[in-house]
């Protein structure tokens, strides 16, 4: 494995500064990034798609353990740096660009892959809906994110949230390992961990009925004070009486909260949900 790359001197030598803007802190601690990569469990057969490498430090590792890598990177500053830092590495293809604005199975053309991703903490969300929704799926996620926010992905009931329950409608989270604040350079105020996904082949929902299982999510999760019953009937603008109907059918108290329910009740849920759409008035 190379020695850990002098990052400050590397930005001195191209003039560059982390842009606190895009959210730009990088994981430079040799222990941290052999933490994410072990966390991957790479074969050597596996395309990657890398999400925001920056400068390359977990870029490489990747390289070493993988068939291929695919990185996009959204600042074009980096260009220089980055290319130097990967030069080595002919398995290394670098797109510069909003990951966003790419289909994920065109970057990594059709083929299978696995995406391992130290993520600016804003568009942690973003991203995660963006692959997870994609038409063809990772087959696992390895995430460098903000702790709370990999707490919340990996969290049951009765402490559910919407990024939990959209996230493990897809895939089994957990989090595998703790990264301090003192890995990153410059220090963030917070610390992280790395959370991975493991894809289902299908998801736990069925396909045709995704689109109304997140509008009920949303509506539930939207009050979280309020309990289903009334969350429901206003975020899907009906009747209390009639969001209490509903719950009913699924058989799940009106008096329950959003975070309190298991996936398999929301599947439940939906499937009354469409039920009562379908059947003729």
């Amino acid at each position: 494995m190379d020695s850990a790359l002098n990052l400050p001197a590397l930005l001195r030598r191209y003039g560059l500064r982390p842009d606190r803007r895009l959210g730009q802190n990088f994981l430079v601690s040799a222990s941290a990034l052999r933490r994410v990569v072990a966390a991957a469990e790479l074969r050597g057969d596996e395309a990657v798609l890398e999400i925001g490498p920056g400068v390359g430090s977990l870029t490489r590792l990747l390289a070493q353990r993988a068939r291929r890598v695919v990185a996009v990177e959204l600042d074009a500053r980096l260009q220089p740096a980055l290319e130097e830092v990967l030069r080595p590495y002919a398995n290394v293809r670098l797109v510069f660009g909003d990951v966003l604005q790419h289909d994920p199975a065109g970057l990594m053309g059709g083929e299978p892959y696995v995406v391992v991703a130290n993520i600016p903490y804003y568009i942690t969300s973003a991203v995660i809906r963006h692959l997870l929704t994609a038409a063809a799926r990772p087959q696992r996620v390895v995430l460098t994110v903000q702790r709370e926010v990999a707490q919340r992905i990996a969290a049951t009931p009765p402490h559910m949230s919407l990024l939990a329950l959209s996230v493990q409608v897809f895939g089994q989270p957990r989090i595998a390992a703790r990264i301090p604040g003192g890995a990153f350079y410059p220090r963030p105020k917070v610390d992280s961990a790395v959370v991975r996904v493991e894809i289902f082949p299908q998801p736990r929902i069925p396909e045709a009925h995704l689109s109304a299982f997140f509008r009920l999510a949303k509506a539930g999760f939207a009050q979280r004070r309020k309990t289903l019953r009334n969350a429901l009937a206003a975020g899907l603008g009906c009747a209390p009486s009639e969001a209490e109907g509903l719950l009913r059918a699924a058989e799940i108290a009106p008096t329950r909260r959003a975070e309190t329910l298991k996936l398999e009740e929301w599947a439940v849920l939906t499937a009354a949900f469409l039920q009562k759409q379908n059947s003729p008035t």
